[in-house]
């Protein structure tokens, strides 16, 4: 879009028309027509992806990796086999030293391929064995 507004800058259009054809705000497209006058149309060229950039390297994404291949179990998890949010971003803590957030280690897990699992929970009172009948019964 920001190229596009070049095109108009150069064709000698206003700010002001080029925000409503392009639908944008006239504060953006005052700050766009500056950026074009000082830089011409690489100025408005995108500097790629917004927001923060991942704290683990590319090396330390591949032994993550791995560690998720292998289970929470050779982690220390041993109650059940899923891997949550909270316990990748703990796998994180320990093995990289670096600090994440339930849901920023859910988004790397996705990246990575894996997907987050939620554990069971059962009630502690649950009888298998009635459990099991029911089910044969139905």
């Amino acid at each position: 879009m920001r190229l596009e507004a070049a095109g108009l800058f150069t064709d000698g259009l206003r700010a002001a028309e080029v925000a409503r054809r392009l639908r944008i705000s006239p504060k953006s497209a005052y700050q766009w027509q500056k950026a074009w006058r000082d830089g011409g149309a690489a100025a408005l060229a995108s500097l790629g992806p917004v927001g923060q950039r991942c704290k683990l390297s590319q090396r330390c994404l591949e032994k993550l990796a791995a560690y998720l291949d292998e289970g929470p179990a050779a982690h220390g998890w041993d109650q059940d086999q899923v891997w949550t949010g909270a316990r990748v971003a703990t796998l994180i803590g320990r093995k990289f030293h670096v600090s994440y957030s339930v849901s920023g280690a859910t988004r790397l897990m996705r990246r990575l391929g894996f997907t987050p699992q939620v554990p069971a929970r059962r009630a502690a009172e649950r009888d298998e064995q009635a459990v099991a009948a029911w089910k044969e019964s139905q």
